[in-house]
């Protein structure tokens, strides 16, 4: 039985990864009166004069919503919200496993832009953070912009962002066992949707001068046609040099590779054709543009791909339970820049000068140093940057 068959059978089993659980004794008389009524009302009328103390009289305070409409779900599509929901509890799993934080997948029988923001947004006093999942671009950008400027507490796409923070952080220790500077390397991104977007947005904050995003019609350049308003912005402020064709023209003299796109799409001549020490990152999943050792016989001296069985793994994992931890700690209204960027330097801090080799530029996601030095590096960054609340 492989992975996916027993996957299947264990879900039969399971019958949901994720239960609800109680916290306040419902044994008594005296019980009842406490936690339900009539005592109830004297915290619904504290929260009524002010509603800041949901996050000291309820669960709010440790409480994320998991949102999808099914869109983008792992590689799969657009299998619609009921579909999507075993990753959404899985994902809600991890929280609770590795952040003790609670969550709550919410499936939304909806793909009209107005009537996520709306439905999300009327649901965020229940809540202390929302997690974007799955959805589809162009669409996430818009929904996730549009919510950070209506919602009071922090919103985060995780497909955008938790694999952004993670790549800057396999970047960090990748340039640092090549001797390679940021401002001075040759980055190319092939996958210019949710994922690649941001990851050439954080590394471009990191300090990267040089990045080349490449769709399917090759490198993006600001005269062409695009297919939205996302990709344009993306080419008005990338390739400096203006570099044009397909992505065996552009890699060439590229130190870094960064892969969100397709199974195969990477040759090991495309590899031999880069700079010395070429850094590969080889994201597809389940598949990666190129396998770790057909990269590495190319001459690649790191490679990363979003695998558990290969070295190297860039797992979002590593980034939302810690980032979240934090933000719910420090009761923060948003995830901004300076949060995220934390995140990505303390990932990167977790490997010592002793650890650190072409196999191990990045944690483990099972490395339980995590997600504290994240959650530490993240509160604080939102008490530096004014949007903590606590």
């Amino acid at each position: 039985m492989d992975i996916r068959e027993l996957s299947l059978k264990k879900h039969y089993e399971w019958q949901g990864k994720i239960k609800i659980a109680k916290n306040a004794p419902a044994k008594t008389k005296e019980d009842l009166a406490l936690a339900y009524t009539p005592g109830v009302a004297e915290p619904c009328l504290a929260i009524q004069k002010e509603p800041e103390l949901s996050y000291s009289l309820t669960n709010r305070h440790n409480t994320v919503a998991v949102i999808t409409d099914g869109t983008a779900v792992l590689g799969l599509g657009d299998i619609g919200p009921e579909a999507g929901m075993p990753v959404m509890e899985g994902k809600c799993l991890l929280f609770k496993e590795f952040a003790d934080i609670d969550a709550i997948p919410l499936c939304i029988r909806t793909k009209d832009t107005d009537e996520i923001v709306r439905t999300v947004s009327l649901l965020c006093g229940s809540f202390g953070g929302i997690n974007l999942e799955d959805i589809a671009a162009p669409r996430c950008f818009e929904i996730e912009k549009r919510l950070k400027e209506i919602c009071d507490i922090p919103v985060f796409h995780d497909d955008q962002h938790g694999t952004a923070v993670v790549v800057g952080a396999a970047l960090i220790n990748a340039l640092k066992l090549t001797g390679k500077r940021i401002d001075e390397v040759k980055i190319v991104v092939n996958g210019v949707g949710a994922a690649g977007t941001a990851i050439g947005a954080h590394i471009a904050a990191m300090g990267a001068e040089n990045i080349i995003y490449v769709d399917r019609t090759g490198a993006l350049v600001p005269d062409m046609e695009f297919v939205s308003e996302a990709h344009r912005q993306v080419a008005l402020n990338s390739n400096p040099n203006r570099e044009r064709g397909s992505l065996s023209e552009v890699i060439k003299g590229a130190d870094v590779f960064v892969g969100v796109s397709a199974p195969g799409v990477l040759s090991e001549e495309m590899i031999r054709s880069m700079n010395k020490d070429p850094i590969v990152f080889a994201m597809a999943n389940p598949t990666p543009e190129i396998m770790p050792d057909r990269a590495k016989a190319a001459g690649a001296r790191v490679v990363g791909t979003g695998r558990s069985d290969f070295a190297n793994q860039i797992n979002n994992v590593l980034a939302f339970p810690g980032i979240f931890r934090g933000a719910l700690d420090a009761r923060a209204s948003d995830i901004n820049e300076e949060m995220k960027m934390a995140a990505t330097r303390a990932i990167a801090s977790i490997i010592t000068d002793d650890e650190l080799s072409a196999d191990r530029i990045i944690p483990d996601p099972l490395d339980g140093r995590v997600v504290a030095a994240v959650a530490r590096a993240v509160a604080e960054a939102a008490r530096k940057s004014g949007v903590a609340r606590k």
